[in-house]
């Protein structure tokens, strides 16, 4: 079962996703989980965050639904995961700190509005779900240097478009319409018009 912000309910599951990386992604540590009812909190708190307010209400200004029901925390494989005319699931069995929630939700939000704004969009396809990836982990600010340094990747030049690689991978990879080799390709192919699309943002936050 999964919760909304101030309402309940559960998300069926469907076969395609677009997924946040899971602790998979991180190095091995020791990890505090918050309590579930710490977590549903934490999701109301972050939809007064403004870059997630600037998200919906650009949402809403393209005509996209943004129903009471978007947003919902549950327990779940990876860190967080949107699928079209479902809405958003924010994972709390991954969630150790409430800034992770929030990055969580903007990241699935710039899902949501690829899906919403690009009415072809089709995420059995590899090179689509490619560009929302390569987007999502660009604009929500997932591959900031300080919250790579806090996973422990050291590397400072040249992190932030690294980091939106392997995040992006990692998602790609795991529809199971895209190989890994398929995945790769299709992130090079969209590289260069998708990590420099920064819409709704007029650049990147």
């Amino acid at each position: 079962m999964a919760a909304a912000a101030g309402d309940c309910g559960s998300v069926p599951r469907k076969t395609t996703r677009a997924e946040a990386p899971s602790a998979s992604d991180v190095p091995p540590v020791p990890r505090h989980i918050m309590p579930h009812e710490e977590c549903v909190a934490g999701v109301r708190s972050a939809l007064k965050d403004p870059t997630v307010r600037f998200l919906r209400e650009r949402m809403e200004k393209a005509g996209c639904t943004v129903w009471p029901m978007l947003i919902r925390a549950a327990t779940c494989a990876s860190a967080g995961g949107y699928a079209s005319r479902e809405g958003i699931e924010v994972c709390c069995n991954h969630m150790e700190y409430p800034d992770q929630i929030t990055q969580t939700i903007t990241h699935e939000l710039i899902h949501a509005y690829d899906d919403c704004v690009g009415k072809n969009m089709d995420w059995t396809n590899c090179a689509h779900h490619a560009c929302s990836e390569i987007r999502a982990n660009h604009l929500s600010g997932n591959c900031h240097y300080k919250r790579e340094l806090m996973k422990g990747f050291l590397k400072i030049r040249g992190h932030e478009p690294e980091c939106v690689k392997r995040r992006s991978l990692e998602s790609v990879k795991n529809n199971p319409y895209c190989s890994e080799t398929a995945a790769k390709d299709a992130i090079e192919a969209v590289w260069n018009i998708c990590y420099n699309d920064t819409r709704p943002f007029d650049r990147a936050p």
